[in-house]
């Protein structure tokens, strides 16, 4: 069981809103990412279902399960003990009806040991959806703008809030998830100028993604910000390192070493004594010998010692 004694919990993720603090956020979909996320320092890590992109080679989130998000959340959670993990809900796990979310949610929490999950959307049935979760003791974090899930119905990867009206949408969403009950809410894909003012409506944290530097804090994808992979950079993404370039390197090397016969040396090889080394010359069957032979030898070894 992981202790709860230093969870990061969301109402030290407001008093870090209320202190002017920015709050770092970053994708992690596995024990490594989450371990090293949390070493270097990062208090809350999402699990979203973005890993169906960048780690399953889907073309989208659609296909991801909720046994998906639940294999991977309990993975980041033996990763980090500490930091604040949240767990996207699934396309498909909590349209339907308030029942079906709740179940998915409680799954969820109760499987992975997560802190809260995250739904996208802002319409009547979202908002009703988030009410009733946090009624029943599930912190939720919300998300509009471009949400991934709703990407066919969106007509693609695009920015979102561009006209007035739909700035007046997504403020009036962001309001009202926030009376529904939600302890932050994701931004993503809006204009920064709408995403401030969306910003300095609500009090509770907004993070975004695309949206800007004036929201309370910023989500980035584990694989965008390290160059994992050299195809799709994403505009709102920098590259804080070009990890991707570095692992093909490393790779490389060793397939190289390994056909020129330079890897394994012999410090990296175990030894035997020499007593035991003349005696595996002497008497271990060669290619010309049958596995019979081998067999027999062994088994003339195992009675000497009895």
């Amino acid at each position: 069981m992981v202790s709860r004694e230093k969870r990061v919990t969301i109402l030290d993720l407001q008093k870090m809103q209320q202190q002017g603090t920015k709050i770092p956020m970053l994708t992690a979909y596995d024990y490594p990412s989450a371990r090293l996320a949390e070493g270097a320092g990062c208090p809350v890590l999402l699990v979203g279902d973005t890993l169906g992109m960048v780690v399953l080679g889907y073309d989208s989130t659609l296909p991801v399960t909720l046994e998906d998000m639940i294999h991977h959340g309990r993975a980041a959670r033996r990763g980090a003990s500490n930091a604040h993990i949240v767990v996207d809900l699934p396309f498909g796990s909590y349209q339907s009806d308030v029942t079906t979310a709740m179940n998915a949610a409680m799954r969820v929490m109760k499987e992975t040991e997560c802190d809260s999950v995250k739904i996208e959307g802002g319409n009547s049935q979202a908002i009703e959806t988030v009410a009733k979760l946090v009624t029943a003791g599930v912190p939720v974090m919300a998300h509009i703008g471009l949400t991934p899930q709703s990407v066919n119905a969106l007509g693609g990867f695009k920015l979102q809030g561009r006209t007035p009206r739909d700035a007046i949408r997504l403020l009036s969403e962001a309001q009202k998830l926030q009376e529904a009950g939600a302890f932050a809410i994701v931004l993503e894909s809006v204009p920064a100028a709408l995403a401030a003012k969306i910003t300095e409506v609500l009090s509770i944290p907004t993070i975004g993604i695309g949206a800007g530097p004036y929201c309370d804090g910023q989500v980035q994808v584990w694989h965008d910000l390290l160059g994992l992979y050299d195809s799709f950079k994403p505009r709102h993404a920098r590259r804080f390192d070009e990890v991707g370039a570095s692992i093909t390197g490393a790779l490389v090397d060793y397939i190289e070493a390994v056909r020129a016969g330079e890897f394994p040396n012999s410090s990296e090889s175990f030894g035997l004594s020499e007593e035991v080394e003349s005696w595996i010359t002497r008497n271990l069957p060669g290619k010309e010998q049958s596995m019979r032979q081998a067999e027999q030898v062994l088994s003339e070894t195992d009675g000497s010692r009895k």
